[in-house]
């Protein structure tokens, strides 16, 4: 689920300490991931302070929800945002894990009525 709405972001530029408060995340980790996944790209003024665009906002929350609500890895968090992992299953696979499911049960009720 979605942590920010980015249409809703009025100023052009926010800082790092700004960012990390909308995520309720300490700075270090919006500096980490930004190491991490190169999409994020702040731009930086004389003094080197990072300042992050509402698109690059929306960047941080896509990996946001990935890593921190989805349960995704930093790797499997990568291969999403650069579209080879879906974030959705397909109908394919969704198709093969009804599969195992019914497999899956068909198995446990095997394994009741022997228990029984």
């Amino acid at each position: 689920m979605s942590k920010i709405n980015v249409s809703e972001l009025k100023k052009l530029y926010y800082s790092i300490g700004e960012v990390a408060d909308m995520f309720d995340v300490n700075t270090s980790l919006i500096r980490f991931w930004e190491k991490e996944f190169p999409t994020i790209q702040p731009k930086k003024n004389k003094k080197g302070n990072r300042l992050f665009t509402p698109k690059e906002i929306g960047k941080i929350d896509r990996i946001y929800t990935l890593v921190k609500d989805e349960g995704y890895t930093l790797d499997g968090a990568k291969k999403a945002m650069k579209g080879k992992a879906p974030a959705a299953t397909t109908t394919k696979e969704s198709d093969s894990n009804e599969e195992v499911v019914s497999r899956l049960e068909s198995l446990k009720a095997r394994l009741l009525a022997l228990k029984h």
